[in-house]
């Protein structure tokens, strides 16, 4: 009897969706910032030794934004827009950009794996460097993926300036 009884039993337990935070960010969330939703639809953690970072690739129609999250002594987040700058290797220890000079910050390699739109670099090394203005309250983030270095334009926001919603379980 203990056989069918566990066969016709009635199952009412419903899936529980994981609790959303920017480390568990998953592809197909949603992200609202600034009034806009954004799909996430890439994700690319970057390591490098011990520490990590990620990013993740929103999309809004045709625009495509993306939010930075590292844990260092706290939560550190930013957005982020790739911009055309043109940049070469060795980095420089100065760019400017709209009237702005940045300053180098930090530059070294990580290992990625990427997910989603972010697939395709999975397990490569990118060399990249971070800029910031004197204000601290711009940046400018550089990476080079082969023979492109791709720059992105990006600043500091707050963790309650986003609410994330669960697409999946």
């Amino acid at each position: 009897m203990g056989l069918f009884s566990k066969l016709f039993q009635k199952k009412d337990e419903k899936p529980v969706v994981q609790e959303r935070t920017v480390f568990n960010i998953q592809i197909g969330d949603i992200v609202e910032y600034d009034l806009h939703d954004y799909e996430v639809v890439g994700k690319i953690t970057y390591r490098q030794g011990s520490y990590e970072w990620i990013a993740y690739q929103m999309l809004e129609g045709d625009n495509i934004r993306w939010l930075s999250a590292e844990m260092d002594d706290e939560v550190e987040l930013g957005i982020y827009e790739k911009i055309v700058l043109p940049v070469s290797q060795p980095f420089p220890k100065e760019l400017k950009y709209k009237d702005r000079t940045y300053y180098l910050d930090e530059e070294g390699e990580a290992r990625v794996v990427g997910e989603g739109r972010s697939k395709n670099i999975n397990g490569r090394i990118t060399p990249y460097a971070d800029y910031y203005d004197d204000s601290e309250e711009h940046y400018l983030s550089v990476e080079s993926w082969g023979s492109e270095n791709e720059v992105s334009y990006g600043y500091p926001i707050e963790d309650y300036e986003i609410k994330i919603i669960a697409g999946s379980i």
